[in-house]
């Protein structure tokens, strides 16, 4: 049986090891930050009538798809949080415009699907403006709260 050593060589240290409570203690404020702009902007844009989720969970309870704004969102705010922590400034910029531009195509696709609908006075820039308005929000809260970190 072979059994896989640490090399000596490797000068790299040890992944530190963070508790539940630091993360949510790091995390927690933005992630609940996203899922309330998320909710608010979908429940404003839903009673304009700007857009709709013909499939989402409890369709008689919920106008808004709550399986994006409190599954997808948090996740998808976890992943880019993580991404810019580990980018130079420019990084950031570029990972803040590559997302922002990506969701109209997002959005695109899933109305092939079925899962959502604009109206037709709907324009996919206004996507790509809020994006990078929710995104620089996010991130630059984010930084906020996270001063000592």
């Amino acid at each position: 049986m072979n059994t896989v050593k640490r090399s000596k060589g490797l000068n790299l240290p040890p992944w530190p090891k963070k508790s539940l409570p630091f993360l949510i203690k790091e995390f927690g404020p933005t992630v609940f930050l996203a899922i309330l702009l998320g909710t608010c902007l979908d429940l404003y844009f839903v009673g304009k009538n700007l857009y709709m989720f013909p499939k989402r969970p409890f369709p008689e309870i919920f106008s808004f798809n709550i399986g994006f704004t409190f599954i997808a969102l948090p996740i998808l705010v976890l992943v880019f949080i993580n991404m810019m922590n580990r980018v130079t400034k420019w990084g950031k910029v570029g990972i803040i415009l590559f997302l922002s531009l990506l969701m109209p195509t997002m959005e695109r696709l899933s109305e092939l699907f079925g899962l959502f609908e604009h109206a037709s006075e709907w324009k996919h820039i206004y996507s790509f403006f809020g994006y990078l308005v929710f995104l620089s929000l996010i991130f630059v809260f984010y930084r906020v709260t996270n001063k000592e970190h």
